[in-house]
């Protein structure tokens, strides 16, 4: 018979080493939640619709103090980013690299705290078009940060990933033929094997819908998941959808790197349901309901049979209406829901709700909006017209959007109207020296809404927590300079 003491120091042992292990996450859907938006809910109105919705992973770009206290409590899984203009000054400061763990992951996490899964270092930093920008910066980026997380006794929880676009691999013409891009491929197996050894997954960034938008022969039902005409045989395998060969060119680049079974998480994919020709509510509810269809029958790729990603992260949550449009007018129009949080179309996540569930309590700004006075004489419009869309946002009125074909004077409107929400329906805003006028009546027209803005009770408190935000950059600046110095 064991000793009690035996037995209790054996049991206290056990506790112990199982405290440490890192928890199994469960694969499944999360989403993208970003924040570049000119009309923007309180974080907790956000949260709470991400469990309503019974959401329970969610991607942040970067550690934003009012969004990561309101997670705190809420049992949902997060990544927090890094963003790629701090690749610098923690690549050179390990201090530097401390502080940030200490302020955006040891002072959030814990009991009642936030569930901070992974920290992504940078975004996309391997994108062609940054032109090797942030290229060298990544690997001593990471191994600082994990050794801060080390330091915080927390790297057996929080996992270091480094999210892709896909362009960081490529293939002739075949998945089987895939291969990382020549200049990367020396950066990319040191971090493949950072990954492998920590128990990382490799995460990439998909998206369909941009190859079928860059390419006027790209076929269209390819793109999507239901059956195509133009399937794609590679051997023995054959691909039907776009997804599928772009994941497996990716697995095919792995496994030239001797790493053919590492886990993949897809950090971002989704389709626009504005701002551009394809991008409609039809259309991004075929794909991401597709999408999710076909993540969740675990079938998998033809190079990974039944095993599908660990998981995949839609982009996106929410409309972000202040991002910047140089990609295209699309970039402000990825959100399953509109900017206050209210379901764009019907959507089955896969988590018991059969459909979207909407926002509650946003609190909005009385019905009322700005349109163009009948009665003005409009021929001098055109640089109003410039000065309110150069602020706000009016992507819907270009071609192949939701307000395309509201006429002249319904483009005048819409753009009045933007502005004056933006601006928190200043009644100086509508004025536009004579030419618009405030009505109650609502000016939608068909598919084309006229929105009326959201007012943010904690404006307050974002400015203050955005004052914290730049005295920390200046700090880490600081440090960067005082690491050189000391050289």
């Amino acid at each position: 018979m064991l000793e009690p003491r035996f037995f209790y120091g054996a049991l206290y042992l056990f506790v112990i080493c199982w405290s440490l292990e890192a928890p199994m996450a469960e694969s499944g859907i999360g989403v993208n939640w970003g924040t570049i938006s000119s009309h923007r809910l309180r974080p907790t109105t956000v949260v709470d619709l991400l469990r309503e919705n019974k959401i329970q992973k969610v991607k942040l770009f970067e550690a934003e103090p009012d969004v990561m206290r309101a997670l705190m409590g809420s049992g949902i899984q997060v990544m927090v980013g890094i963003p790629n203009e701090m690749l610098s000054v923690l690549s050179s400061s390990p201090s530097a690299a401390d502080l940030w763990v200490r302020q955006n992951v040891s002072s959030y996490i814990g009991k009642g705290g936030a569930d901070i899964r992974y920290v992504a270092v940078g975004n996309e930093p391997f994108l062609s078009t940054y032109n090797g920008q942030f290229q060298n910066l990544v690997m001593p980026a990471v191994l600082n940060v994990q050794q801060s997380l080390v330091k915080a006794n927390l790297a057996g929880y929080v996992k270091i990933v480094v999210p892709c676009n896909a362009d960081a691999y490529e293939s002739a013409s075949l998945p089987s033929q895939g291969a990382f891009r020549p200049e990367l491929t020396q950066i990319i197996t040191q971090l493949v094997q950072f990954l492998n050894s920590n128990g990382s997954p490799f995460v990439v960034n998909i998206y369909p819908f941009l190859s079928l938008y860059g390419n006027g022969d790209f076929p269209q039902d390819y793109a999507f998941f239901e059956g195509t005409t133009h399937s794609v045989t590679d051997g023995s395998n054959v691909y039907t959808n776009a997804f599928d060969g772009n994941y497996d060119t990716l697995v095919a680049a792995l496994s030239k790197l001797g790493y053919g079974q590492m886990p993949i998480v897809i950090g971002e994919i989704g389709w626009p349901s504005d701002g551009a020709i394809g991008a409609n509510i039809t259309a991004a509810r075929v794909f991401n309901q597709g999408l999710i269809r076909h993540i969740m029958s675990n079938k998998g790729t033809p190079l990974r049979p039944n095993s599908p990603p660990v998981d995949v992260y839609i982009f996106s949550l929410l409309d972000e209406g202040a991002k910047s449009t140089l990609p295209g007018n699309f970039e402000r129009h990825w959100g399953i829901f509109s900017f206050d949080g209210q379901a764009k179309y019907l959507l089955n996540l896969g988590f018991g709700n059969k459909q979207l569930k909407n926002a509650k309590n946003v609190q909005y700004l009385p019905s009322r909006w700005c349109v163009a006075d009948p009665l003005s004489d409009l021929t001098n419009v055109v640089n109003h017209m410039k000065l309110a869309c150069s602020v706000a946002d009016c992507t819907t009125l270009n071609y192949g959007g939701s307000c395309n074909e509201i006429g002249a004077k319904g483009n005048i409107s819409y753009a009045f109207n933007s502005y004056y929400q933006l601006q928190m329906q200043d009644s100086r805003s509508c004025d536009f020296d004579g030419l618009g006028m405030v009505t109650f009546l609502d000016p939608s027209i068909g598919d084309c809404h006229f929105l009326v803005g959201v007012t943010d009770k904690d404006s307050d408190s974002s400015a203050s927590e955005t004052a914290k935000h730049c005295w920390f950059l200046l700090l880490l600046l600081f440090l960067h300079g005082t690491f050189w110095l000391s050289i």
